[in-house]
């Protein structure tokens, strides 16, 4: 039971995922059209992305990389701006997700170090919205991001017309709020830069090639899910589970439940009704109950808007804790760390995060 209990805490979206999923199942009941609703191209980018970011992880680039840019620092505010930076610029290419996994707990141990704690809630809170914003640029940026540019078939040029405005305001407001931060000194003696492992980054940066060559149309899905597989194989296969399998199984669920829920004319006729005009409100909305990334496999069947479900999303990861999954990543890497102080973390995130969710939602009116 305490093992059941702990999978249904750490997975409450998958759960509801595929129970929904099989109550939708009753009334339209399996056939062969339920291989129709599989973004089978979605699924296999996603895979290779989850599986190759993890080998770049393992292979030290980021921990390298984040020593390198805070080593020459001097300062609260100017070490804060750059740990934020750096997940906004990351999360373009690794995912939010991972960009805070790995310098969410550089930051911790960075401002222990330093004996500056008290700077950490503004700093977190801050990769975390600058993980959120960062992301919506690039399809690769964050699950929903690749789904919606493949469920709408846009070009690459067509995602950025929609993302780039919106991605330079975020940086814009992002590097604003790092001048709140303390200018007090700091004196920080980080050490010799880690070590990383050439031949393993080498593998991997010209893997991560070939998915952004899928993600540009240049090659096919198959093509990189044979070459990923076949070389993760040969050269490191403990990485292939590393990909998390539980985000790929609640992405099947969701296209099975939106699947069948098009196939009930009652309900499909009053989703568009409800998303008419109004699918940048309704996919924002969504966000905060449900997460921005189930919010996109819900309503795309349902719209052919893909810029305005594509804006509400991702500045849907604003606002709730549950807005965007990735929150509750740092949330809870916050939460481990000494003397953290979860209710002041969450007053100040929900502060920060309405204020740039009101702000972007103006822009969206305007842009």
């Amino acid at each position: 039971m305490a093992a059941i209990r702990s999978f249904v805490r750490r997975e409450p979206v998958l759960l509801i995922a595929v129970l929904a999923a099989l109550i939708s199942c009753v009334f339209v009941p399996p056939d062969a059209a339920y291989l129709d609703y599989m973004d089978f191209r979605t699924l296999a980018l996603l895979f290779c992305l989850m599986t190759v970011v993890a080998g770049l992880r393992q292979a030290g680039l980021f921990s390298r990389l984040a020593h390198r840019l805070c080593e020459n620092e001097k300062s609260v505010r100017m070490i804060g701006l750059v740990l934020v930076l750096l997940c906004f610029f990351s999360s373009m290419l690794i995912t939010n997700d991972v960009a805070l996994l790995t310098f969410v707990p550089f930051a911790v141990v960075v401002l222990g170090m330093a004996d500056h704690k008290k700077e950490l809630i503004h700093i977190v809170v801050l990769q975390t919205v600058a993980a959120n914003l960062g992301s919506m640029l690039t399809p690769v940026g964050n699950p929903q991001n690749l789904y919606l540019y493949s469920c709408y078939n846009l070009s690459f040029g067509a995602f950025l017309h929609a993302t780039l405005p919106f991605w330079l305001l975020s940086l814009v407001l992002v590097s604003v709020a790092c001048l709140a931060l303390s200018p007090a000194p700091l004196s920080l003696h980080l050490g010799e830069a880690p070590d990383f492992d050439a031949r393993a980054l080498r593998l991997y940066l010209a893997l991560f090639l070939v998915c952004l060559l899928v993600v540009l149309r240049v090659l096919t899905w198959p093509v990189m899910l044979g070459v990923v597989v076949l070389l993760l194989l040969i050269f490191d296969r403990k990485i292939l589970l590393e990909a998390d399998f539980m985000l790929l199984l609640t992405f099947v669920a969701f296209f099975i439940f939106s699947g069948n829920l098009a196939r009930i004319e009652a309900v499909d006729a009053l989703l568009r009704r409800l998303l008419e005009g109004r699918v940048y409100l309704t996919s924002l909305l969504a966000s905060q109950v449900i997460s921005n990334v189930p919010a996109a496999l819900l309503l795309s069947g349902f719209t052919r808007d893909a810029r305005s479900l594509l804006l509400g999303v991702d500045i849907g990861g604003l606002g709730t804790p549950i807005a965007s999954l990735a929150s509750l990543i740092s949330m809870k890497l916050y939460a481990h760390s000494d003397h953290a102080h979860t209710g002041r973390y969450l007053a100040e995130f929900t502060l920060v995060n309405l204020a740039l969710l009101l702000l972007l939602s103006a822009a969206q009116q305007v842009l």
